[in-house]
């Protein structure tokens, strides 16, 4: 039993199942944080089940054979979801789109009714509404798990078109890794911090530089990340002969706000997103952030408040947004000043308290009604 603000309260004890650290990923960072911040807190007592948990004994071997690895992983998983779910009031079950939310959502929400756990399901991918039309799962599940969380205004919208109630808790960010500086004078030095995979375009991040460099031939950029096509878009810097591009690799959780603080503009190329964290980082560095517009995006930046955006996939308009602040040091200004007040509202102090409302409404519902006779 803790203490807080006077009053004795129970403390809740909250099982959080999500990828581990072991894979690079949006998701197990976002869990990473929330089982960091809420160690030693007053109100929350929480653990973290992995979705993907170490192989048995003796089969190291198949850790690099992908399907065979999910098939050997299961029954661990559900030992440990059994085991872990025990004496939990809340099961936090981080979910992506399509086959995944089969292998590891839809079990824990099955072994939390098992358990009689309340069970909410933290959906994060960008591609929901593809994921509800494609597999009748996904509705079926959904509308049965006690609360769905997402992340962004926009997946609230998304979920609301197949009938499902959804409530958002935004993404975190730790801002203590970000040191906010006022870029005066600002210089071409452009950063991208999003993988190499199909969603994020980077290459035509890529293409946009190049229109930069016939404005400014001494600009640089800096790609850090690292994924499947990075090898395609070594080849389009090559084949365009483009000089100042610098390939950082992946940059660990202590290191990631040093590329933000060398650089002084944050540039995305996304076409299918939800809620960047990439950017929010930009918010909090004071980095201008300069983006094309997917459907979430505008839930996030601001066009001429807290960002540019441009089309999606038109690099001359993205490359044009950049130029646009080169030329025009007062908006530049403006919208980094903007944009880091926004980022405040993704520190931790401000999310803790709208996921510990979620955590005790469910709480609460859960509670037996005790009638008069």
């Amino acid at each position: 039993m803790a203490v807080g603000n006077g009053s004795s309260k129970k403390r809740l004890k909250v099982a959080i199942v999500a990828p581990s650290l072991n894979y690079v990923g949006g998701q197990a960072v976002q869990a990473d944080l929330l089982v960091r911040l809420w160690q030693n807190d007053p109100d929350v007592d929480v653990k973290l089940i992995a979705v993907d948990p170490p192989l048995l004994h003796g089969m190291g071997w198949a850790e690099n054979i992908r399907g065979l690895r999910t098939l050997l992983r299961e029954p661990v998983y559900f030992r440990d979801l059994w085991r872990g779910l025990r004496d939990v009031d809340v099961a936090h079950i981080f979910s992506a789109a399509y086959w995944s939310f089969l292998i590891a959502p839809t079990p824990a929400w099955l072994f939390a009714k098992l358990r009689a756990t309340k069970a909410l399901v933290h959906y994060h991918s960008g591609e929901a509404r593809d994921h509800l039309r494609r597999f009748r799962s996904g509705p079926m599940v959904l509308s049965r798990v006690d609360e769905i969380v997402v992340p962004s205004g926009y997946l609230v919208g998304v979920f609301g078109e197949f009938g499902l109630k959804a409530v958002a808790v935004p993404n975190l960010v730790d801002l203590s890794q970000f040191r906010y500086r006022q870029r005066d004078p600002l210089r071409p030095h452009l950063v991208c911090t999003r993988g190499f995979s199909r969603y994020y375009s980077v290459d035509v991040v890529v293409r946009a530089f190049a229109e930069v460099q016939k404005v400014y031939p001494e600009a640089r950029l800096d790609l850090v990340g690292g994924g499947p096509l990075e090898a395609e878009v070594r080849k389009l810097v090559e084949d365009q002969r483009l000089g100042g591009v610098s390939f950082m690799g992946v940059a660990s959780r202590d290191k990631i706000g040093e590329y933000y603080d060398q650089a002084d503009i944050f540039i995305n190329a996304s076409w299918l997103d939800n809620m960047p964290v990439s950017v929010i980082e930009g918010f909090g560095a004071g980095t201008p952030v300069v983006t094309t517009s997917p459907e979430c995006m505008p839930y996030l930046v601001e066009h001429e408040r807290t960002g540019l955006l441009s089309p999606v996939g038109d690099e001359k308009a993205l490359a044009a947004n950049v130029v646009r602040v080169l030329r025009n040091p007062k908006l530049a200004r403006r919208l980094a000043e903007n944009a880091h007040l926004e980022s405040l509202k993704y520190r931790w102090e401000v999310v803790r308290e709208q996921w510990l409302e979620v955590y005790r409404g469910l709480v609460r519902n859960r509670e037996p009604v005790v009638r008069s006779q």
